[in-house]
């Protein structure tokens, strides 16, 4: 009898639960309850980030505003046409290189060798195209090979060898500085042609004002495009998504800021072609850090190495890539600086540069630690840096306030760094 009552209560207790246990498994994700909740949904979210210490690029963001405030409340002059489109173009050296810089930070590892890289790259090509009379366009191709073979040869020493990467690009550091003195020769400095390839690089402008504003509206419709069919695609495999009307309110401010900045460039001689190859270069490696199987590779291993070679991926592999990557891209800035001075000479990549290109990456968010940061970054950086540089000589602030002004920036940005992440692992999303 006692058995029958069991199985009776157990079957009373089955029927009974039969709404509740549908109701169980239908569990709806956070996000898309925030995004129901309109205004006030993405308020609470935005607040829930900032106590789990997830701030993203908002403090770099801020910073800059108030570096920008500051220096137009100095000098009306900072943010004219002219000084903004200066700025632009002078960026572009420090920036290219700190993209590749952010590659390497993204493992928590450190490239000291890529001032001294983008130095030989400038030089190669000098020494290629005008003292031994080479096509330009191959002598480029071969100085960005310098930077590329330089890079992969550090990743081995470190991946393959297990060489710390600081103690690798020290030595390199040095050892492509000496090979750079050595194939510029007893003069030091060898001056590019001012109609060359390379020269033309920063010193080329779209003239015509269709161009500023076509490239704002690529830009503009390209975002929206590709967050529509983002979203359409997550939508067919039930992953939560953006509201259409939150894509168009982000596309619009993105329009506004574009056209700002293409107004302000018609303004002065027009859209630099620096900045065009820049923003392609951040695009591009955007798309493989955040669209490609390689670039999860990148993240993963940056969050745990252990982790990533149980999971099977080629670790040495993705550690020489990613210092060729850094080598090219060093490179690859390193013309750009030869293009700004139109020559190659003993100085380039010494002194505070190299500091400037690893404080573009860190400021502009990406994590010491590894495992957290974006492309963008660099940009947000080095925009940073070259404000700071180009309000305090406005001002005719001499170089030594400015090199301790960008350690402050630095080192403020490096203790946000470390508390955010503290903070994160305090909330359990680290």
């Amino acid at each position: 009898m006692s058995i029958d009552k069991t199985s009776t209560a157990t079957e009373e207790s089955s029927v009974d639960n039969t709404d509740a246990a549908p109701a169980a498994v239908a569990a709806v994700d956070p996000r898309l309850l925030v995004r129901e909740q309109g205004f006030a949904g993405y308020l609470g979210e935005f607040k829930r980030k900032m106590k789990a210490g997830d701030l993203g690029s908002i403090p770099v963001v801020v910073g800059l505003l108030i570096i920008w405030a500051i220096f137009t409340s100095l000098n009306s002059n900072f943010l004219t046409a002219g000084n903004f489109s200066d700025m632009s173009v002078a960026m572009v050296g420090t920036g290219m290189i700190a993209v590749g810089i952010v590659f390497v930070l993204l493992l928590g590892e450190i490239d000291l060798s890529v001032g001294s890289v983008s130095g030989v790259a400038g030089a190669t090509f000098a020494v290629l195209s005008v003292t031994h009379g080479m096509n330009e366009i191959l002598a480029l191709v071969l100085a960005i090979l310098t930077g590329t073979a330089a890079g992969a040869i550090h990743g081995f020493v470190f991946a393959r060898i297990g060489v710390p990467a600081f103690a690798v690009t020290l030595a390199g550091l040095l050892f492509w500085q000496g090979f750079m003195l050595q194939i510029l020769g007893d003069n030091g400095t060898i001056n590019l042609d001012s109609d060359g390839v390379v020269v033309k690089l920063t010193s080329y402008y779209f003239s015509d004002v269709a161009a500023a504003y076509g490239l704002a509206i690529v830009v503009t419709a390209g975002y929206f495009l590709s967050a529509f069919f983002d979203n359409r695609r997550r939508e067919s495999v039930g992953v939560p998504s953006r509201p259409l009307n939150e894509i168009i309110v982000r596309t619009v401010l993105l329009a506004v800021l574009a056209f700002a900045v293409a107004i302000v460039f018609n303004q002065y001689k027009g859209l630099p072609l620096a900045v065009v190859i820049f923003l392609g270069f951040l695009l591009l490696t955007d798309f493989v850090l955040r669209r490609t199987a390689y670039g999860r590779k990148i993240f993963a291993l940056g969050g745990s190495v252990e982790a990533s070679r149980r999971a099977g991926i080629n670790v040495e592999l993705v550690r020489i890539s990613v210092f060729a990557i850094a080598g090219t891209f060093a490179a690859i800035g390193g013309l750009f600086v030869a293009s700004k001075i139109a020559s190659a000479n003993q100085g380039a990549g010494t002194g505070e540069f190299l500091m400037n290109v690893i404080a573009a990456a860190v400021i502009g968010g990406t994590s010491l630690f590894g495992g957290r940061g974006r492309t963008w970054d660099a940009l947000l950086g080095v925009m940073v840096i070259i404000s700071i540089q180009y309000g305090l000589a406005l001002e005719g602030i001499a170089s030594p306030v400015q090199y301790m002004i960008t350690g402050g920036v630095l080192l403020a940005t490096v203790v946000i760094d470390a508390v955010t992440r503290k903070t994160q692992k305090t909330a359990g999303r680290a």
